[in-house]
């Protein structure tokens, strides 16, 4: 904040502290506050608003060349009568000022050894003062033409947070979207392979600094539509291979359709077991790192009702079978 605002601004009021703090009651006022009304932790405009009072208030007060200014400022807004500096002053003690002009101009007030303000009706001519501290003067109506000698610091722009939802396929595929913040669009690509949950920095995207800061970053949240098909782990992506006994027990070609809703083929093994995993290699995410795989995992299935041949013939079956299903049954026993 400009200089010539400071006496409508009681920062010791916005952080609740004494205006004889100390520097560590002053950072922990600060902190306390931060917390409560920090943009990512509170939603709303009055918070917003107020975080920025308190973020000004701290930077003045937790400066020493700034506090002492300010103090000393604002001590000359509020008084009323009329005064001079020295010995023979009354009611306004100038030593602050004296100290800031001594900084400013090499030793003592600009005008040799005394500061003499005269007022008119009860508030002083900060013309005067404001043109000393090397501005270009102003008028008693809000000095507008104040400018402090001392250049404002960079201060970085707040971080933005947003949520962005996505579809299963463009979580994998990766995906262009149109995003809005703060009143501009803008397009931005989501590198494929993102999982729900996960974080995406934008940097430059969020709110924008002030003297010549950066702007802030931008977050995005990212959830992904569940599919009833599909999951994703790592770059792999797994769905489910439904075969039949005899594709399990003989081996066969199945196909399915990948999250492209393009046909592709896995080789089902001769005497695969429900439960074993066909990777089927470069059908999963593909990023700079290299390409996932597509893994299906096979489910046997049966009819739900057997007919007179169908039972028949699993019997046979199971009488061929005899030795590899005592070999189940004592696993099945196994702790």
């Amino acid at each position: 904040m400009a200089e010539n605002e400071w006496l409508s601004k009681d920062y010791y009021k916005v952080l609740g502290v004494s205006k004889d703090a100390s520097d560590a009651e002053i950072t922990k006022a600060y902190r306390k506050l931060a917390r409560k009304y920090h943009p990512d932790l509170n939603k709303t405009k009055e918070a917003e608003e107020k975080f920025k009072d308190i973020s000004e208030a701290y930077d003045v007060l937790s400066n020493k060349e700034q506090r002492k200014k300010y103090d000393a400022i604002r001590q000359f807004g509020m008084g009323g009568a009329r005064f001079a500096g020295g010995s023979g002053g009354s009611g306004f003690n100038t030593d602050a000022f004296s100290d800031i002009f001594g900084s400013m101009f090499g030793g003592g007030a600009p005008t040799g050894g005394r500061v003499r303000f005269s007022t008119g009706g009860g508030q002083p001519d900060f013309s005067d003062i404001f043109t000393a501290f090397g501005g270009r003067g102003a008028g008693p109506s809000g000095y507008e033409g104040y400018q402090s000698r001392e250049e404002a610091r960079p201060v970085r722009g707040e971080d933005r947070n947003s949520d962005i939802t996505l579809t299963f396929r463009q979580a994998v595929k990766g995906a262009t979207v149109s995003l809005s913040v703060g009143g501009s669009r803008f397009k931005t690509h989501i590198p494929a392979g993102v999982h729900d949950g996960q974080k995406i920095r934008l940097p430059g995207k969020g709110h924008a600094g002030s003297n010549g800061g950066a702007n802030g970053d931008l977050y995005l949240h990212v959830n992904v539509k569940p599919s009833s098909r599909f999951t994703m782990e790592g770059r792999d992506v797994h769905t489910t291979l439904p075969v039949t006994v005899a594709e399990a027990a003989l081996g066969a070609k199945v196909q399915v359709r990948d999250v492209d809703d393009q046909v592709v083929t896995f080789k089902v093994p001769a005497g695969s077991s429900g439960g074993d995993l066909i990777r089927l290699a470069g059908h999963g995410v593909q990023d700079r790192r290299g390409s996932g795989d597509l893994i299906g995992r096979i489910e046997i299935r049966l009819p739900g009702r057997l007919g007179l041949a169908q039972k028949k013939a699993v019997k046979e079956f199971a009488r061929a079978s005899e030795e590899f299903d005592g070999q189940v049954r004592e696993d099945r026993l196994k702790i």
